[in-house]
């Protein structure tokens, strides 16, 4: 997968300065549109609209520092209408506009390309499990909280203790099927999953049963689970869980991520400082299937 992921990456350096289209980068890549953003932000850290704005601007330096052509040719070779778009473009990446630039010859960022590299360490294997489930409910309390990769997230911590412990025993006993007990579940509201992007978050059960009117619920049809076991220090297992799964699992298997919730089953312990959690993924096939 790495070799047709770096195609793409090819792909997309040459067409820097048009509007990029992602499902070209994703036929190349031979996946999805979903799955090729997603993979991209996991391995690259960054998301992909910001990697094509560094590296346009990048390359759109030269030309402002050589002082050959106006800033505004300059802007429309780099796929900018107007002088204030792409002074606030070049702003966002180098810190200063490309008029200070040019007076004053400022020091500027350079953001090279990129290509991806498989990695093998030969230490613990990922374990996990491929799950068919019939369609089913998520049911519980929802709220909109910014992604937090690494570290404490007061946003969501806030959230469950808002909910209090009658409630999560009153949900508790909806629970009729994997993963049981009380789950969290986001969708990433901006395709980029940046730091600081909102994600919809549910928390509460897996059901097959209705909620109540009081409760929120999400209906989530059959298919695929690619499902994931760890421990470790609380949060960063969960959260280091869920970079592995898309840094080093689905670049050597056969599957795919697909659009809809993610799941996140997570024991405490006493202290909470440890714990053990499951990580339910929605994928497919590379097949489709």
């Amino acid at each position: 997968m790495l070799e047709h992921l770096n195609e793409a990456m090819e792909h997309i350096e040459r067409h820097l300065t048009e509007e990029v289209d992602v499902r070209e980068p994703a036929r190349i890549a031979r996946t999805s549109e979903h799955h090729f953003r997603r993979m991209f932000s996991a391995l690259a850290g960054i998301p992909l609209s910001e990697y094509v704005r560094r590296r346009r601007m990048t390359l759109a330096a030269g030309a402002v520092l050589s002082g050959e052509r106006s800033l505004l040719d300059i802007a429309v070779e780099h796929g900018y209408g107007s002088n204030e778009a792409f002074a606030r473009a070049f702003r966002s990446v180098h810190g200063v506009g490309p008029s200070e630039a040019r007076r004053h010859g400022a020091a500027l960022r350079s953001q090279p390309r990129m290509t991806f590299h498989l990695t093998v360490e030969g230490s613990t294997p990922m374990e996990h499990r491929i799950v068919e489930k019939d369609a089913f409910r998520l049911i519980g309390h929802r709220t909109e909280v910014p992604i937090v990769h690494e570290g404490h997230n007061s946003a969501i911590a806030d959230f469950v203790s808002s909910i209090g412990s009658a409630e999560l025993k009153r949900l508790e006993a909806l629970s009729d099927q994997e993963p049981r007990g009380i789950v969290s579940a986001v969708e990433p509201l901006d395709s980029s999953r940046s730091e600081g992007s909102s994600v919809d978050y549910l928390y509460g059960v897996v059901s097959g049963s209705s909620a109540a009117e009081d409760l929120a619920e999400r209906l989530v049809p059959a298919g695929k689970w690619a499902v994931f076991p760890t421990s470790g220090k609380a949060p960063e297992a969960a959260q280091y869980l869920w970079r592995d799964v898309f840094t080093e699992w689905f670049p050597s298997n056969p599957y795919r991520s697909i659009a809809g919730p993610e799941i996140l089953r997570t024991e405490l312990s006493a202290d909470g400082t440890e714990m053990s959690c499951e990580l339910w993924i929605p994928v497919e096939h590379e097949n489709g299937n």
